[in-house]
């Protein structure tokens, strides 16, 4: 039951970090990685392993995209 819910956190997280990827909004990306965050806390509460895996990937996408726009410096 936890998988799941880490899954839709982590859906959730993919469609506002789609959002954060268009110009002039990457400032939604800290608001993105603690909801991914949760969501992989969450997943690793479960006794699977694909939604904690799911949130991981966004959170390193969603700060790789971060760091490039200049938010982690």
């Amino acid at each position: 039951m936890l998988n799941i819910v880490s899954i839709l956190i982590g859906l959730v997280t993919l469609v506002l970090g789609l959002v954060a990827f268009i110009p002039l909004l990457g400032w939604m990306n800290w608001l993105v990685i603690p909801i991914g965050i949760v969501g992989a806390a969450v997943g690793a509460l479960s006794s699977s392993n694909g939604g904690r895996n799911l949130n991981i990937v966004l959170i390193i996408i969603f700060a790789l995209r971060l760091s490039l726009g200049g938010g982690i410096i």
